[in-house]
């Protein structure tokens, strides 16, 4: 029943969408039809530009945080907050308060990891922050992170310092977000990938 309570409620608040709730604020639009389509923080940034995008970053992080670690305030059980972590980024991929049409799921399942297990997510970062300086696709630094959260989470259970429920968070949770990312390996690929501070090329009426 733990478990249970815990992804439902971290569908619930993974459903969320801070994204397009900046951009109806903002320009009475649908964030959903500029960009990417999508209403993570890297579609809004690149919309919205940073100041009005800075309520989504803060807001996806949270909700994946809270998702992870509201379950203590019931149980100890490791499986109850890693299935409400990964409930948080199912949440917000198909948001049942946006017609199931959300975000990869980055950020929010960043924040998971975070919760989850600080020193695990720690691992991840240097390689993350090399890839994304290097080529500045923010795409191909979300797939990577993905990946080596993985692994990471894998030989932190294997090390027995955190529970093994952790990684089965961290594996689904980044394949997950790996396949969503489907569209942006086929741009990779073919070198049209957008990068990191390009602004799309038409705003929303309203917003600079």
């Amino acid at each position: 029943m733990d478990v249970f309570i815990a992804a439902v409620s971290g569908y619930v608040l993974g459903s969320i969408p801070f994204g397009l709730i900046a951009s109806k604020l903002r320009g009475g639009v649908d964030l959903r039809d500029y960009g990417s389509g999508k209403t993570g923080f890297t579609n809004s940034l690149r919309v919205l530009g940073f100041k009005h995008s800075l309520p989504v970053f803060l807001g996806d992080f949270a909700k994946g945080l809270a998702a992870a670690l509201l379950p203590l305030l019931y149980t100890d059980d490791p499986w109850a907050r890693a299935a409400g972590g990964l409930a948080a980024v199912i949440g917000h991929v198909w948001p049942v308060f946006a017609g199931f049409r959300g975000g990869r799921g980055v950020l929010t399942g960043g924040a998971v990891l975070i919760a989850l297990s600080p020193l695990a997510t720690l691992a991840v970062l240097p390689i993350s922050g090399l890839i994304l300086y290097r080529w500045r696709f923010m795409s191909l630094m979300s797939i990577c992170a993905a990946a080596l959260a993985g692994v990471s989470f894998a030989v932190f259970a294997a090390l027995d310092l955190h529970p093994w429920a952790f990684m089965v968070a961290a594996v689904f949770g980044g394949a997950l977000i790996i396949i969503l990312h489907h569209d942006n390996i086929g741009r990779l690929r073919a070198g049209t990938e957008r990068k990191v501070g390009q602004r799309i090329e038409t705003s929303p009426a309203g917003v600079p």
